[in-house]
């Protein structure tokens, strides 16, 4: 496996384009467009949240029946959740103002939304934008970020990524990603909107199993700030333009296929984390040696979680009781007198407790260690062999200035 450039349409047969539609901001791109010139077999996880907006219905019918999946149409600036059935009808809208352009029906177009909660998308300037961003449409890198930069909302720089791999009949597959996420982010999904685009010939129930575990280990490891998002997607579609033999059970060709589609997912969830509203730096919890992996998750999850934690890194302050009691009510069960702490950043590594006292550290060294661009509590439990890894950001007080007047 190797890194590529090319985004999503790095694998054979996608494209994709970008549009300024005016759907709320005005002066920026704020369409995308991902397309396919054969049919796709899809997967994709959504939001646990009750409250699911009309994309997430829309696309996850689509995307658990046997329908083939043609285009996605992704806007950014409105939601389009909490709108009712004029809001399911705008997806409708879209999907046939796109499928008529390649001549499909409207079970062949995926729509996503991201932005305020609440607010109706103008129909007539969706479906414009679907003809602009079907002329446009390219299979270029320049389309690929274009398109990217187009579904940020809050987010600070578009996050792309592609890969490819090569399997066991010699032929190469390709694996692009895009992501928007910045805020409204926490585990079981955040507010992200993901896609995937590979050339494999794939089956789809393996390729539901792969991005279920996978977002299990990435997207859902991560935090911002508690919010769980009415319009969590992430959705993968296969082509099959790479002509390589069905991947059609769990051996090596999945097993590569899979860790593919896992680095892609990491890259991508700890770039949201990194990018968090209001972040100065990324914040990761790695536990090590606890009793079992979801004792692990628990415990780190937990500490990036934590608002008091946040705020320590933050201001650069290693008060490590904070990390204590954070793993103390994650719910997982452990020996508190065994818990060493250590800090690690810059190439750099720092012991602050050891079972589960001060470690008689150097207070000046902690904090030069703290004021690096990614900084990883390191908690290791000495109850077993099992270990995760959690990333957040820092609490700052741009978090509270950017959601204080988000709509304005």
């Amino acid at each position: 496996m190797k890194e590529i450039q090319g985004g999503i349409t790095a694998p054979e047969g996608f494209y994709a384009a970008s549009h300024a539609a005016g759907i709320k901001y005005k002066g920026r791109e704020d369409m995308a467009l991902i397309y396919s010139d054969t049919d796709c077999i899809t997967a994709g996880t959504f939001t646990t949240n009750v409250v699911k907006a009309a994309p997430v219905l829309w696309d996850s019918d689509i995307v658990h029946s046997d329908a083939k999946v043609r285009a996605v149409v992704i806007n950014s600036g409105i939601a389009n959740a909490a709108t009712g059935k004029p809001g399911m009808d705008i997806c409708e809208k879209t999907a046939q103002a796109m499928s008529s352009l390649y001549g499909g029906n409207r079970d062949s177009v995926l729509v996503a939304s991201t932005g305020v909660i609440g607010m109706q998308i103008d129909a007539d300037k969706i479906c414009a934008g679907c003809k602009e961003l079907f002329e446009k449409k390219a299979d270029t890198p320049g389309a690929a970020t274009a398109a990217a930069k187009a579904i940020m909302t809050t987010d600070t720089h578009k996050k792309e990524i592609a890969v490819e791999v090569e399997l066991t009949d010699g032929k190469v597959i390709r694996i692009g990603a895009m992501t928007k996420g910045s805020g409204m982010i926490h585990p079981n999904m955040c507010t992200m909107l993901g896609f995937v685009t590979t050339d494999a010939v794939i089956d789809k129930k393996l390729l539901q199993k792969a991005i279920s575990a996978i977002v299990d280990d990435t997207f859902n490891m991560i935090t911002v700030d508690g919010d769980t998002s009415t319009n969590d997607t992430y959705v993968i579609l296969a082509n099959g333009r790479a002509g390589n033999t069905l991947i059609g059970d769990e051996g090596e060709d999945y097993r590569r296929f899979y860790e593919g589609l896992l680095h892609v997912s990491e890259y991508l969830a700890i770039q949201m984390a990194g990018d968090g509203e209001g972040a100065t730096k990324l914040f990761e919890c790695h536990v090590k040696e606890a009793q079992n992996v979801a004792d692990a998750k628990k415990m780190a999850k937990s500490v990036v979680g934590s608002a008091l934690c946040k705020a320590a890194i933050f201001g650069n302050d290693s008060n490590f009781g904070r990390f204590l009691c954070a793993l103390g009510y994650s719910g997982a069960d452990f020996d508190p007198a065994k818990v060493d702490i250590w800090y690690e950043a810059a190439g750099k590594k720092l012991k602050i407790v050891e079972n589960g006292m001060d470690a008689g550290y150097s207070e000046d060294e902690a904090t030069e260690l703290l004021k690096s661009e990614a900084v990883t509590v390191v908690a290791v439990m000495h109850a077993g062999s099992a270990e995760a890894r959690a990333w957040g950001c820092d609490l700052s007080y741009d978090y509270v200035k950017i959601n204080a007047d988000y709509r304005s």
